[in-house]
């Protein structure tokens, strides 16, 4: 159990709040945004010398039902919950992420030649990728397996990021740190991804400014903007799927409108594959 991670947690969540989104009035001038600390234990049904003892990072063990009523009391979403247990010392998983990639997806990746497709794992590593996804991700296949993640390029990689927009990047790094504390949560056995997030926490004070508001979210969709050096601007749809039977694993495809300029570079760039 994380005593202080699981303090700052709920302060933090209790401030995102608000009493109106709970059905209580907002009542006189408030001090400071968000819920008070006896609001929280009132609608989580506990007293509220025990929920500060939580916030001060004291007190006994929460129980599954006490981690569940403050959920619930605080708003949180699926991922946010699962990080709260694993906080608490009660992870709703605890296995690790695995190295292999299903056969029927490396098929599927196959058959996707008209997409940029890429299998991504829950560290950020790009494990698996068709020709068009090689082209578009700055030629995966040159690159080291310990180089292929996508966290790194975002918060270390100037060549990379001079390819998004400013507003994409901050999108995409609030997004994909998000993401990160939510497979944290899922995964805290996971050495590598525990070493990941020591590393950027100590290389990229971005990244750690981020990390420091405890969003929890896993990425599921985001429209993002690429500046191709040899096809020029795509705006595509980046869809994350997931992959059956393998919660460590994310199906990432780039769609585009049919009939847009994007569409046609993107046509482009796959053309480059059958020609190199």
């Amino acid at each position: 159990m994380n005593r202080d991670e699981l303090a700052d947690f709920l302060r933090n969540r209790r401030a995102r709040v608000t009493p109106a989104a709970v059905g209580l009035p907002a009542g006189e001038r408030r001090r400071t945004p968000g819920l008070r600390r006896q609001e929280v234990a009132q609608l989580a049904g506990m007293s509220i010398d025990y929920y500060i003892r939580l916030e001060q990072g004291r007190g006994p063990h929460p129980s599954r039902q006490v981690l569940n009523a403050l959920s619930r009391a605080l708003m949180m979403s699926q991922d946010e919950r699962a990080h709260l247990f694993h906080l608490a010392g009660q992870a709703l998983e605890t296995s690790r992420i695995r190295e292999d990639v299903p056969d029927s997806l490396l098929h599927l990746l196959a058959f996707l030649e008209d997409v940029p497709a890429y299998v991504l794992d829950a560290r950020y590593d790009i494990r698996a990728w068709n020709p068009v996804a090689n082209l578009l991700m700055h030629d995966l296949d040159s690159q080291p397996p310990d180089q292929r993640n996508v966290i790194r390029w975002v918060f270390m990689s100037p060549e990379i990021a001079e390819h998004l927009d400013d507003e994409e990047k901050g999108r995409f790094a609030r997004a994909s740190v998000a993401d990160l504390r939510a497979a944290q949560g899922r995964y805290p056995d996971d050495a590598p991804l525990q070493a990941l997030v020591a590393e950027m926490l100590a290389l990229s004070p971005q990244f750690a400014e981020l990390w420091a508001r405890h969003e929890v979210e896993v990425r599921r969709q985001q429209r993002k903007r690429v500046h191709h050096p040899l096809v020029g601007v795509i705006d595509a749809i980046c869809q994350v799927m997931p992959v059956p039977d393998r919660d460590d694993l994310r199906l990432v495809l780039y769609t585009t409108e049919p009939g847009s300029p994007s569409h046609q570079r993107l046509r482009e760039l796959r053309q480059l594959t059958l020609s190199s």
